[in-house]
């Protein structure tokens, strides 16, 4: 078999960018009718199957038959939040009445990753494995990933969606997948250069943690056969400039992200343009809203994503909150037509702050972080209030070696190219190397310690 038909694709198909054109690039009017008859479909046949949705549409007085526009479902059809099912679940373990299949047609079990409290349960029937897996794929061919490729999962397996998705994705593509199972990170700097995978999957953060666990043992990573790191979890390299550059320069390869939600999809695969990610619109329906007012936002404003997945038949997700706040683009010099978000997630709702009298999003910090030399990519924001004011300090590690003489100067350089760019002066402060947590999954970078009635007033 020759390199031209691996994978049984053609020489023309692998020297595409595009996974499958004719729906990456589907003219707008005929992706909204499409939405409309997945939509209608679907509300049917949530009402018909789902007890949580029956009783969640009649309680709206909800006229299945009225939604007849998109304007109709973004206006008519309730909200959900997954508070709604985290209560059912709790209530009756372990899914409650949001099923819409019976429990023994449930293929696989996963869980969101419980770092912001109790996990929620999440089914998939065998169908949904399968579409949930692909959203994977269209981002990782644009990128150049191929059959050929050999990828690295550097994590442990659990119940966690996110990378499992991942697994069914590769399956999809045709790649050989090597895991790395439960190696520490000395370990998986072992396998690596052992097993010669040519893509690395990890959250971006810890892909910096193993390059740096590899400069201490002496190994050159940038001589590895690592050509491609693929990254989820977390903001990565397309939310974060320079967090791209990091990861570009410490593997000596192309770095790529995707934007997914554990109950959701795997819904937005990396842009080539590296700039923020597609909507797979073959896969869910979004749009954006207003978090405090509840109007839609027009493009290029920010906005709460709104989302429908068409990929979980077995728990449907219907205009579900996201408290993501994102800019939505509707063109793209990439050719495709599915919607961008551009810079992926710019904030929370939850997160979102007013610090004197200024907006301030977590994301626009970090990319300051990152373009002070001597700060390293290892930091926290901590929330506080003060006198009736919600307050952040931005605590950080500098960069190994740094003399302890400069770290009054780097918090100063920081403070200032912070009230530079964002017109707001925050608290920062200096932390010794290595103090701060490692994670291998979600880092937790923002550390709430405000009261909780302040927090969840937020979460709109």
């Amino acid at each position: 078999m020759t390199a031209a038909t691996i994978g049984h694709f053609s020489e023309a198909a692998r020297q595409s960018g595009y996974w499958n054109r004719h729906t990456e690039t589907m003219p707008r009017p005929q992706l909204d009718a499409l939405h409309l008859g997945k939509l209608r479909q679907l509300l049917a046949y949530a009402y018909a199957n789902s007890p949580f949705y029956r009783r969640h549409f009649d309680r709206a007085g909800l006229d299945i038959e009225a939604v007849r526009s998109l304007d109709d479902f973004k206006q008519r059809v309730p909200l959900t939040d997954k508070a709604d099912f985290l209560h059912l679940q709790a209530d009756s373990p372990p899914y409650g009445p949001t099923l819409s299949i019976p429990e023994e047609m449930i293929a696989h079990h996963c869980e969101t990753s419980g770092t912001t409290g109790v996990p929620l349960a999440i089914p998939y029937t065998l169908y949904d494995t399968e579409r949930y897996g692909e959203s994977w794929v269209y981002g990782m061919w644009a990128q150049g990933i191929r059959p050929e490729d050999s990828c690295y999962f550097a994590f442990n397996w659990g119940n966690f969606a996110g990378f499992w998705s991942c697994y069914w994705g590769i399956r999809r593509l045709g790649c050989r997948l090597i895991s790395g199972g439960g190696a520490d990170s000395r370990g998986h700097v072992e396998n690596i250069m052992r097993m010669r995978p040519t893509v690395l999957v990890s959250t971006p953060t810890f892909a910096l943690r193993l390059a740096q666990v590899a400069a201490e043992m002496g190994v050159d990573i940038r001589n590895s056969t690592i050509r491609h790191t693929y990254h989820a979890g977390e903001p990565g390299p397309f939310a974060l400039p320079a967090m791209r550059r990091a990861l570009d320069e410490a593997w000596g390869a192309q770095s790529g992200e995707l934007l997914g939600i554990a109950e959701v999809d795997a819904f937005a695969p990396g842009c080539p343009e590296r700039d923020g990610v597609h909507v797979n619109e073959m896969n869910v329906f979004c749009w954006s809203r207003d978090p405090i007012g509840g109007q839609e936002t027009a493009a290029g404003e920010i906005g709460e994503n709104i989302i429908t997945s068409y990929v979980n038949s077995a728990q449907p997700l219907i205009n579900y909150h996201t408290h993501d706040l994102v800019r939505r683009q509707r063109s793209c010099a990439c050719g495709r037509t599915w919607d961008k978000l551009d810079g992926v997630v710019l904030g929370r709702t939850d997160f979102m702050m007013t610090v004197r009298g200024t907006n301030v999003y977590p994301t626009a910090v970090e990319n300051i972080l990152g373009e002070i030399d001597g700060v390293s990519h290892y930091y926290q924001l901590v929330l506080s209030r003060q006198d009736e004011n919600d307050m952040m300090t931005v605590a950080f590690e500098p960069d190994p070696g740094i003399d302890p003489g400069r770290w009054d100067g780097l918090a100063e350089r920081l403070g200032q190219a912070i009230h530079q760019r964002l017109h707001v002066r925050l608290e920062t402060e200096v932390v010794a190397p290595e103090s701060l947590p490692r994670f291998e999954l979600k880092t937790q970078r923002i550390i709430d310690n405000r009261p909780k009635e302040l927090r969840r007033e937020l979460d709109r």
